[in-house]
């Protein structure tokens, strides 16, 4: 599915990036796994240059949700979520976009959250920070399309991912009677099973879809 293509693969060692580097071998890409943790504003353009030619660009970007009431949520809380999970966004995308629509074909996944899609307490930087990445893939996506490049985003939440819901987790008696309570699946989605779905996102058989956002979280939202 994906032989002969090259796919970077940003903050390689956490969220999502362990497996999808895997899945995207096994499916016969060239991987360049991004270690760079992307705070330095001239980092993604530099990521990308040493990272060369590029079918795919895989934005997975990881930063620890936090929990804090609305009312509490302060100036440096804010900035220091919109600073790991919107900011380097657009710096790499810029970078990424001149050879992609130069070539007239290339693919950007951005691995982001349905915590956008679904509103739950405590968690409005985080979900604020979500929506902006979606909000972003949307508008970009019908822009580039044009020029033949495919932007889009996988919305996901409850998939077995070590950043997020790491095993201590996935074995508390409350966190699983939580999962047979929110999600219609009754259990999390494999990273396998996500990464599968992401590597047909990357691949010529999805060239169709324009800006769009796929919820992968068990039915916990549905659009």
């Amino acid at each position: 599915m994906l032989a002969g293509k090259r796919i970077l693969v940003t903050h390689a060692d956490g969220f999502m990036g362990p497996t999808l580097c895997e899945v995207f071998r096994e499916h016969g890409a060239t991987v360049i796994a991004s270690l760079d943790p992307l705070s330095n504003p001239d980092a993604p353009a530099a990521v990308i240059a040493a990272a060369g030619a590029l079918d795919a660009l895989v934005v997975n970007l990881a930063h620890p949700a936090p929990s804090t009431a609305a009312r509490d949520v302060s100036d440096d809380e804010w900035r220091d979520t919109f600073a790991a999970l919107v900011d380097p966004l657009p710096r790499l995308v810029r970078a990424v976009l001149p050879q992609m629509i130069a070539r007239r074909g290339g693919k950007v996944l951005v691995m982001g959250s349905s915590s956008a899609l679904r509103g739950m307490k405590r968690t409005s930087t985080y979900s604020a920070a979500r929506g902006a990445q979606l909000a972003y893939v949307q508008a970009v996506g019908v822009e580039v399309a044009p020029h033949h490049v495919q932007v889009n985003a996988i919305a996901q939440n409850f998939v077995e991912n070590p950043t997020y819901f790491p095993p201590e987790v996935q074995a508390d008696p409350r966190f699983q009677e939580r999962l047979k309570r929110e999600v219609p699946l009754g259990r999390l989605v494999t990273a396998r099973e996500d990464a599968e779905f992401a590597a047909y996102l990357c691949s010529e058989a999805a060239n169709c879809f324009v800006g769009q956002v796929f919820p992968v979280c068990g039915g916990w939202v549905q659009r």
